[in-house]
């Protein structure tokens, strides 16, 4: 509910303060005292774009705030926590204009850009002014009112739960369709190099050991060179080491008696002698199992080459690599393999929601279709008390593809003159007929849907007599469960409200300004009054005044 709303520093308004209440409540004033001032100042906390020119006071800045209470529609409460911002029960929307015409908007003293005010004072305020109820001519606003009075909201929403897991696994589908497209292009390739990899089956740490054996043998006549004459010097030759060692250590054996560290020193001797007769064997054993193997050595070169180029082809640099290679390669063939029983899986659940979505749209279908004439014929109705005897009201409802709220297109159409030539509403119907078509079909609906603040401007434009009291009487209605404010030039519509406030300008040392104060009951009867007979009161018209209010 609009609890208040406070300008300062706007067009001819140095700073009002207004409390609205429940209930239907009316503004009047005359011509030009600034109640569309008022109007353009709450434009602006909606979101309407302004200028330094909107300023009263060139010197101070322009300030509008708006308190909203009982905010708990579950939108609201959506919006806030998507915009991080707190949820409470209250909610003050602050717009200022700096003198540079530079503007900043608040939700809660949390700054937002207008986009986002826009967006939640759409869920705040109905704002209908003439030539701009564009909201009528909406598809997603006239299926919501048809739902509302076909009762399938809930089924709707359901639905549309459905359809957005439907669509999700349709996003799927084709990411995986195009993973898979992706992947055959490139399977042949793959499978390619897989191949070679696999034919040339290297082991692990392959290429690493046959680059140390071709250094072996290609080197193999100098190392047994050196190996022949190391056994020569130990073992053979005319005078081996090993055969000196043991005659040194058998005629110092005769002395070792003599002298306890000869005896260790002759030990020492003999397991040199020992340790190098050892070695020397040892020498003549690798000696015989190293010669130059040509064909080994053309086998290695192969095998290498083969390695070198697979090395090189894929940027690597080991055999280890390469095997890392091989069975990643293997990964990825195999995932083409998974992707085709994936998409079959996923194509089948996607059937499955498919049929489910078919039937409950067609369940959705039937109930609005059977809505559609009962609402056609209560809207034309009630066109006709607010003043309207030919305009017609139809729905237009046909079957479509699936989509998020079903598979219908729904269209309003109308026709003001009894042509039988109906056409989209925003095409043919003026600021008035719109504004009045508005009210009679919210009044249908305000029983079903949780509407926001409504705000009607010149909802009385081109009616009188009976048909302005019966729009009254729909206002009223409306607002026997929602908060209605209208701003109006008729008596008929200003003796129903509850709270009746005044627009008047008061000129002072620093200008002109606009002023608005709620009236009480007595200066209701007498403003009706002066609406019914001119400035200049009279007793008839102020007995007629009090009989509109009573009534």
């Amino acid at each position: 509910m609009l609890q208040k709303l406070t300008i300062q520093n706007f067009a001819i308004i140095d700073e009002l303060n207004v409390h609205f209440q429940h209930g239907l409540t009316t503004i009047t004033g005359e011509t030009g005292a600034g109640k569309s001032i008022l109007l353009g100042a709450l434009g602006l906390v909606l979101g309407n774009r302004a200028d330094s020119h909107v300023l009263m006071n060139k010197e101070k800045k322009c300030v509008v705030e708006v308190l909203f209470s009982d905010t708990t529609d579950p939108k609201i409460k959506e919006w806030l926590h998507q915009q991080e911002a707190d949820v409470e029960e209250e909610l003050i929307l602050r717009r200022e204009i700096a003198v540079n015409g530079k503007s900043r908007a608040f939700v809660n003293d949390t700054p937002v850009n207008l986009s986002q005010l826009r967006e939640l004072t759409s869920l705040l305020v109905d704002l209908h002014q003439q030539f701009d109820t564009l909201e009528l001519g909406e598809e997603d606003f006239q299926r919501e009112v048809l739902d509302a009075l076909a009762g399938c909201t809930k089924e709707v929403q359901q639905y549309q739960k459905d359809f957005i897991r439907f669509a999700k696994q349709q996003r799927e589908l084709k990411e995986l369709k195009d993973q898979q497209l992706q992947a055959k292009k490139e399977q042949d390739y793959k499978q390619f190099l897989l191949t070679e990899l696999e034919e040339a089956a290297f082991k692990e740490n392959e290429l690493e050991e046959l680059e140390q054996e071709l250094k072996l043998l290609s080197n193999a006549g100098a190392i047994s060179t050196a190996l022949s004459e190391a056994v020569n010097i130990l073992q053979e030759g005319d005078t081996p080491f090993v055969q000196q060692l043991k005659l040194l250590q058998q005629r110092l054996n005769g002395y070792k008696q003599f002298s306890p560290d000869l005896l260790s020193i002759t030990d020492r001797i003999q397991s040199a002698q020992i340790e190098l007769n050892d070695i020397a064997n040892e020498l003549s054993h690798l000696q015989n199992s190293i010669s130059i193997d040509e064909s080994r050595m053309q086998t290695i070169n192969d095998r290498l080459e083969t390695g070198y180029k697979l090395q090189k082809k894929h940027a690597i640099n080991t055999t280890n690599d390469l095997l890392v290679i091989q069975q990643q390669l293997q990964n990825d063939l195999q995932v083409v393999f998974h992707l085709d029983e994936t998409i079959n899986n996923k194509e089948k659940e996607i059937n499955g929601l498919q049929q489910q979505l078919e039937k409950d749209a067609s369940v959705i279908h039937n109930k609005r279709k059977k809505q559609t004439e009962p609402f056609e014929k209560n809207v034309n109705s009630l066109l006709q008390r607010v003043g309207m005897p030919n305009a017609r009201l139809k729905v237009e409802l046909t079957e479509a593809g699936l989509s998020a709220f079903g598979k219908d297109k729904i269209s309003f159409l109308f026709d003001a003159n009894k042509s039988n030539r109906f056409e989209s509403i925003s095409k043919v119907a003026s600021g008035g007929e719109l504004s009045r078509l508005m009210l009679c079909i919210k009044s249908l609906v305000a029983e079903r849907i949780q509407l926001p603040t409504m705000l009607f401007d010149e909802i009385d434009t081109g009616i009188s007599g009976e048909a302005a009291r019966q729009v009254g009487i729909l206002l009223k209605e409306l607002s026997n469960k929602h908060q209605v404010i209208t701003i109006t030039h008729l008596p008929q519509i200003a003796a129903k409200a509850s709270a009746h406030f005044f627009v008047y300008k008061e000129e002072d040392k620093t200008g002109i300004k606009t002023k608005i104060r709620l009236l009480n009951k007595n200066e209701q009867i007498e403003a009706i009054a002066k609406m019914l007979s001119g400035e200049k009161l009279t007793e008839s018209s102020l007995v007629t005044a009090r009989e509109m209010v009573a009534g």
